[in-house]
């Protein structure tokens, strides 16, 4: 069976097993829920033994690799998801017109959503449980280097519900052997309502360039911290250690440092030497390069290219600017629109950011790594949107629905 014979049987089972979700309740959609995450939970030393067969061939990649920690907290993530509001159903306008016609414009799930992604398993369970609550089928296209997690993470989902009154043909796996299994995908118009890519630069501007299905792009992430001279230096510290350290693989961790140059010389030395106490590697411009000859510190000459990288490791860019509009121009240059922060106790510097600032998410105060479904109280996320239409910033249960527009008459015709 060729890729777009595979994907067109795939799709098929998926909109027939949609009926099971269009006449299920809330209750019932919740229930399927809280099963998958109960299985997932109970059967966890047989996720870790499929990841770890994944890790054999990719022992240095943090996206793939599964914890105790990180399963427990896919279950948290499911359930969370299950406490959320019904999103579908819910009327967003409601008029009667002058000749007796009621209007009203009601949430109703897309259908049929395929998800490319790469790395990170937990990405399965998300989307899957997202989709499920939302009313959608789920056709999951993983990388192939996380085929044994993924497989075993779809296998466990579609056992738990087969013991409930939703079809297990919401939840499929797209097999990740074959490459022309994603052409057939992002080609499947018709069959396939809409596809969402999550992972690299690369993998989203080949979904992007390549779709024939409508795309939701989610985005790279070059995130920005800005210091501002009225910033509380302490604060600043801690801010911009989270930001790159805490997690550096993921999208949402900070690439670039920026700080006003009233504070440079008092700040960048502490922060260097924070930073480089968790093994971060520093591409400055000059001006950091001559503030960084006071420390023992290394550091290298940053070339153009590296102000736009995503780097997802540790390693960081550290650049000294004249003023606000001076940071805003440079990640104006170089960002991706994902997220970006200011440190300032100054609320109109910050009013001031949030105004210029052309982005999914903005933080003030606050670690970039803040821009997340759960830690916003979406439950898990289906991907963090750049782009302005349909979705931005992180997408959970409400951006995966449409509307659908119901007009009541007693027997009006147009004349």
């Amino acid at each position: 069976m060729d890729s777009v014979e595979l994907v067109a049987q795939l799709a098929l089972r998926a909109r027939v097993a949609t009926r099971s979700l269009k006449v299920a309740s809330a209750s019932e959609r919740r229930s399927a829920l809280l099963a998958i995450a109960d299985e997932i939970a109970s059967r966890n030393t047989e996720i870790l033994e499929a990841n770890a067969i994944d890790m054999a061939s990719d022992a240095g990649s943090d996206r793939l690799l599964l914890t105790e920690e990180r399963v427990n907290a896919i279950v948290d993530g499911v359930r969370q998801v299950a406490n959320l509001g019904d999103p579908l159903g819910v009327t967003l306008r409601e008029s009667t017109l002058p000749n007796g016609l009621h209007l009203k414009q009601v949430t109703v799930p897309f259908g049929v959503v395929g998800m490319i992604y790469e790395a990170r398993p937990n990405v399965t369970v998300d989307a899957a449980a997202i989709l499920l609550m939302s009313g959608n089928a789920a056709l999951l296209r993983g990388s192939s280097s996380a085929a044994q997690s993924n497989a075993k993470l779809v296998s466990i989902m579609r056992e738990a519900l087969s013991r409930t009154k939703i079809s297990q043909d919401v939840i499929q796996l797209v097999p990740s052997d074959d490459r022309e299994n994603v052409r057939a995908l992002l080609n499947a118009r018709g069959k396939v309502d809409l596809v969402i890519p999550r992972g690299s630069a690369a993998l989203i501007r080949m979904v992007v360039d390549e779709a024939k299905v409508p795309t939701i792009e989610t985005g790279a992430g070059v995130c920005h911290v800005y210091v501002d001279e009225f910033a509380d230096l302490e604060k600043a510290l801690q801010i911009v250690v989270n930001s790159k350290v805490q997690r550096p693989s993921v999208c949402n961790a900070a690439e670039t440092l920026l700080v006003h140059r009233s504070v440079a010389n008092e700040f960048i030395p502490h922060a260097l030497s924070a930073l480089a106490k968790s093994g971060v590697i520093f591409h400055v411009d000059q001006r950091t390069q001559e503030i960084a000859r006071s420390t023992d510190i290394p550091v290298d000459l940053a070339e153009s290219s590296n102000w736009s990288t995503e780097y997802g490791a540790l390693e960081i860019n550290v650049g000294v600017v004249d003023s606000l509009e001076a940071a805003i121009e440079h990640i104006g240059t170089y960002g991706t629109n994902h997220t970006e922060a200011i440190v300032t106790q100054s609320q109109e510097q910050a009013d001031r950011f949030i105004a210029l600032s052309d982005c999914a998410a903005v933080m003030v105060n606050a670690s970039t790594r803040f821009t997340d479904g759960e830690q916003m109280g979406f439950g898990a996320e289906i991907g963090i949107s750049n782009q302005k239409l349909h979705a931005r910033g992180p997408m959970g249960l409400e951006a995966m629905v449409t509307t659908t527009w119901i007009v009541t008459g007693t027997g009006q015709i147009r004349q």
